[in-house]
């Protein structure tokens, strides 16, 4: 088969003709770029994204403030203790209350302990915090002698070694945080009392004979009982032995 001089010089325009349309302004865009120093990128990269700029102290938030019950106050105050440790473990227990017991006064004097666990956690040396309601723990309240409106001081070792509780009565009215913070700056003995009474929550004689917590129920239920309760019984007790 022949082929003839008009046929080999139309191959070239067939091969450019079998190229796609997209080489074709693909090349164009190619040769115009060129004239500009650029050229066209072969592939979409994606770009690396920034990773956000760590924060160079991670804000630290209040000290915890523990709730004591009648079942767990003394399992959360000698947790803290470590075995064979002679150094006490100082912690200050809030005790508060509520309408009943605050006479709704100790708001205040809550935040004011919120806020002290705040400034506590900022610092070295602290106490451990913990929070007695005596509108709900008040057998406990009773056990211990203790008011609504008052700040304890537990300085903990190892049981059974002896250990010294201090308390101090709050103004409700005028107690604020800086308060609490210029206790906790002084030796525990200049500001607080210490506790030497039989109500004392671990040496006294009603808690290692233990009757703390039985006279704390008894004294309860004589709160609990109204006052026109006890002159019935009173009244029936004179007549049955007349």
């Amino acid at each position: 088969m022949r082929f003839s001089s008009t046929a080999i010089l139309a191959l070239p325009l067939l091969a450019a003709a079998a190229e796609s349309p997209f080489e074709q302004y693909k090349a164009k865009f190619q040769n115009f770029l060129s004239s500009f120093g650029a050229a066209a990128p072969a592939a979409d990269k994606a770009e690396p994204t920034a990773a956000a700029p760590k924060s160079k102290a991670a804000k630290v938030g209040p000290k915890k403030i523990e709730n004591l019950t009648l079942e767990n106050w003394k399992d959360t105050v000698y947790a803290s203790v470590k075995p064979g440790a002679t150094t006490p473990e100082e912690w200050y227990i809030l005790v508060s209350g509520g309408n009943k017991t605050c006479y709704g006064h100790c708001g205040k004097l809550d935040a004011a302990f919120k806020e002290s666990a705040a400034k506590f956690a900022t610092q070295s040396n602290t106490p451990h915090l913990a929070r007695l309601d005596c509108e709900d723990q008040q057998p406990l309240c009773n056990s211990w002698g203790a008011s609504a409106g008052s700040l304890w001081v537990f300085e903990m070792l190892p049981s059974p070694a002896p250990i010294d509780v201090y308390w101090k009565p709050l103004n409700l009215s005028t107690v604020s945080t800086q308060t609490i913070l210029d206790l906790q700056a002084k030796p525990v003995k200049e500001s607080f009392r210490l506790v030497e009474s039989y109500f004392h929550p671990f040496n006294g004689v009603l808690a290692e004979y233990g009757l703390a917590v039985p006279i704390g129920y008894i004294l309860w239920g004589f709160n609990v009982v109204p006052s026109w309760a006890f002159m019935l019984i009173v009244s029936f007790l004179s007549r049955s032995v007349m």
